[in-house]
């Protein structure tokens, strides 16, 4: 038996999505700005769908623009405002802990000469809404600060920095690819002027994604071709993916509660389980504040690629942190922003959980990762000190 543990990565098509899917692939295969009813059925499908990611996150389907995925919505919301903004002198606010497809995005507007600010986290993983306010100035065009952490599970306190962004008359954006499924979203609860989603982390089809636009946000596409999407993102539209992540969205809103009390304590049991059983961890980030499948934990005195190398040859998928970040040499940026050092970094792991997460799988796991751990520190010079840590 293989256990599937990353589900942070990515998450298997749910059967239900991949058979809404199917149809779209082959004898419905219209394109959705033909006007003959072969594209009209695919435009039903792509309204359809809308309706459903707008339930999703409290918005309107007019609201909702489909992309390629959660870096592409990303990219969208942070150089489409930047472009759409009249001030001579730009300034954007973020924090040291998001995606890559967040930092990078912004690093290369400081290359085009915007100003950015890379507010830092405290040591459970979180910004402080204070610090946010204190970097404001009037230059600043855009805020963008992640929902959830994407390695930690650490949640932002994204309603109060979206009230602080209001008063001071700058759009918000939130890159939620991590909530969905995970916690309720409201868009208006939440403040936010755009927010982004991936489908294939709640179990929809890779390669679709959406970025939430709200009514009269400047935006400027950047993309040129058609008039799609209202004229927001140009292209030909990705029926079967809209339709598969329109299911998604659905089954995410419908079974969000009893998807996060059984995760939830599913990763509970594996995490208590681990710190009972094995010396010298801890879990990075916060334990309270966090979505309900996700652990991070710092196994002292190992290598983390090295340990999820071994785990994996005895059927055990975990990760060393993002997916996008597989194979870096670098440790974790969102690891050494909360005070780890490079090695406590590289030593530690996260493990989420999923859907499909059995009882059986994390008692398999548990049966596992600690001998494995075991093993690798009798083989690490730093195994003498496995003791002297707290």
């Amino acid at each position: 038996m293989r256990v599937y543990l990353d589900y942070n990565a990515t998450t298997p098509v749910d059967r239900s999505v991949l058979a809404a899917m199917m149809p779209y692939f082959a004898e419905k295969f219209g394109n959705a700005s033909s006007i003959h009813s072969s594209g009209q059925g695919a435009r039903d499908a792509v309204d359809a769908a809308r309706e459903s990611v707008a339930a999703l996150v409290g918005a309107k389907p007019s609201e909702i623009v489909f992309t390629s995925g959660g870096t592409e919505a990303d990219n969208l919301a942070i150089f489409g405002t930047a472009a759409a903004s009249r001030k001579s002198r730009k300034h954007v606010l973020t924090t040291s802990i998001e995606h890559h497809a967040v930092l990078h995005a912004c690093q290369e507007l400081e290359r085009q000469g915007v100003e950015v600010t890379y507010v830092p986290v405290n040591g459970q993983g979180i910004v402080d809404p204070d610090e946010i306010r204190r970097a404001l100035r009037p230059e600043t065009i855009l805020i963008t600060v992640m929902h959830t952490n994407n390695e930690l599970g650490t949640i932002q306190p994204i309603a109060e920095i979206g009230r602080i962004a209001a008063e001071a008359d700058v759009l918000f954006h939130s890159d939620a690819v991590q909530s969905a499924g995970k916690l309720p979203l409201d868009v208006t609860r939440l403040g936010v002027d755009l927010l982004s989603l991936s489908a294939h982390k709640i179990y929809g089809p890779k390669g679709v994604g959406v970025l939430y636009v709200r009514s009269d946000t400047p935006l400027e596409p950047q993309f040129r071709g058609g008039h799609h999407e209202r004229d927001r993102r140009p292209g030909t539209e990705n029926v079967p993916g809209i339709v598969g992540l329109g299911k998604a969205a659905e089954l995410a809103r419908t079974q969000l509660t009893e998807d996060a009390h059984t995760i939830g304590a599913l990763r509970d049991h594996l995490e208590d389980a681990l710190l009972e059983q094995l010396p010298a961890i801890r879990v990075n980030g916060n334990r309270g504040g966090r979505v309900p499948n996700t652990t991070n934990l710092l196994f002292s005195c190992t290598g983390g690629e090295a340990l999820v190398i071994a785990l994996d040859l005895h059927g055990i998928a975990c990760s060393t942190g993002a997916a996008c970040s597989s194979g870096a040499v670098e440790p974790s940026h969102v690891l050494t922003a909360i005070g780890l050092s490079p090695d406590e970094a590289r030593s530690s792991l996260r493990f989420s959980l999923g859907r499909p997460t059995t009882g059986k799988e994390i008692d398999r796991a548990l049966g596992i990762i600690p001998a494995v751990v075991e093993r690798l520190r009798a083989l690490s010079p730093r195994s003498l000190s496995v003791e002297t840590v707290q």
